[in-house]
């Protein structure tokens, strides 16, 4: 199984490819994707981040909001603006408060080769937010507001209701 890719690998930094044809090796490449992305306890994961130059993502929150596998995905609509915090599977112990909109609707296709647009809004748009950036070669890093060390990202999730 492949490693996450760990930054300064010039990969997280290169936008990647669109995806022109959905076959086997892709499909193998999502399920290897969700297979790494929840052994790590990871909530999202770009395809770059497993060295794969091409517009793949996916994201799982939780069971209410599902599994969203997204290849070539395009956010179409924003609005709305929050502050909260982001870490990333690229950076391990590096956390930091990052602005993104509250509320986007996003196009995608999915591993059935149906288009899909889901709106959608609060962490889940956070998420697809900072997956869709991976894919664009742009990293959360860049945007961070204020940076928390390991143990004051306990306090802010303590401060701010998180489980």
């Amino acid at each position: 199984m492949r490693e996450i890719i760990k930054y300064p690998n010039i990969v997280l930094t290169t936008p990647t490819k669109k995806v022109t044809e959905i076959d086997d090796g892709l499909i193998e490449l999502l399920d290897e994707m969700y297979q790494i992305m929840t052994e790590k306890d990871g909530i999202g994961l770009a395809a770059n981040q497993l060295g794969e130059s091409c517009r793949v993502a996916i994201v799982y929150v939780d069971d209410e909001s599902g599994l969203f596998e997204m290849i070539n995905p395009k956010i179409i609509k924003k609005s709305g603006m929050t502050v909260d915090v982001e870490g990333c599977l690229s950076f391990p112990d590096i956390y930091g408060t990052v602005e993104r909109y509250d509320d986007i609707i996003v196009r995608f296709v999915d591993r059935e080769g149906y288009e899909v647009e889901a709106e959608v809004s609060g962490y889940l748009s956070r998420v697809m937010q900072h997956e869709i950036e991976h894919l664009d070669g742009k990293l959360f890093t860049d945007k961070i507001i204020e940076r928390l060390s390991p143990d004051e990202l306990i306090d802010y999730m303590e401060e701010h209701g998180y489980d």
